[in-house]
């Protein structure tokens, strides 16, 4: 097993998923998760100049443009070049992953393919902590309290765009970009695809793979 440090990427469109799953590999393989929401929230709430280019994109309900991500995800990565990583929402687009490719050479793709009704369904039962990013499914994750953050009290809101009327639009979006970001990773041999409707099913299928590139720090059932 290589003993260099691994380049990892997570793929999925809105409620596959993607949360959990990183949340296991980071836990079981000690990567660092690098979530590009988080770091936006970080920018915005500090107001640093991306923050605020990217809020003035965002408050008009438009995609926050590929240079601006991109400046961003990249700083982020020059201060963790010593460290094993996994990016989750980075690269969404093929300019983005282009921009990627001139630092690093990724190791392993993953990307959860789920079907349209569940992911339908997951979005408009899912509410969210904006402050945190925490995010609840009435379903399967629900709040303690209903309608309020576990950790700070707090009310929960619904994103406009994970209601129902707009959650169409959201994931044929999703798929238009993402594609030829897949089909890149395809072609280098490195992307692994998982399909199912079950986190807890597709995950120690993630697991072996990882586990095939990295010794785990916690040991998990496999398939």
């Amino acid at each position: 097993m290589a003993s260099k440090l691994l380049r990892a990427v997570i793929l999925g469109p809105p409620g596959s998923g993607k949360g959990t799953v990183c949340q296991r590999i980071a836990q079981n393989f000690g990567l660092q998760h690098l979530s590009s929401g988080r770091f936006l929230r970080e920018n915005i709430k500090a107001k640093t100049e991306v923050g605020d280019v990217a809020k003035q994109f965002i408050e008009k309900g438009r995609l926050v443009p590929d240079h601006v991500i991109t400046r961003m995800m990249l700083s982020e990565l020059e201060n963790r070049q010593d460290q094993h990583w996994l990016l989750d929402g980075f690269p969404m687009t093929l300019v983005q992953a282009e921009a990627l490719d001139r630092i690093c050479d990724l190791d392993l793709v993953i990307t959860l393919n789920i079907p349209f009704e569940t992911l339908r369904d997951r979005l408009s039962r899912r509410w969210i902590h904006p402050p945190s990013g925490r995010v609840y499914n009435l379903d399967f994750n629900p709040p303690l309290v209903h309608g309020v953050d576990d950790v700070t009290g707090e009310r929960l809101v619904q994103q406009e765009d994970d209601k129902p009327e707009a959650v169409n639009v959201r994931l044929r979006q999703y798929k238009e970009v993402a594609k030829p970001v897949v089909n890149l990773y395809k072609s280098r041999g490195v992307l692994h695809q998982f399909s199912g409707t079950d986190t807890d099913k597709i995950w120690p299928c993630v697991y072996t793979v990882f586990s095939n590139k990295i010794t785990p720090i916690q040991s998990r059932e496999a398939c």
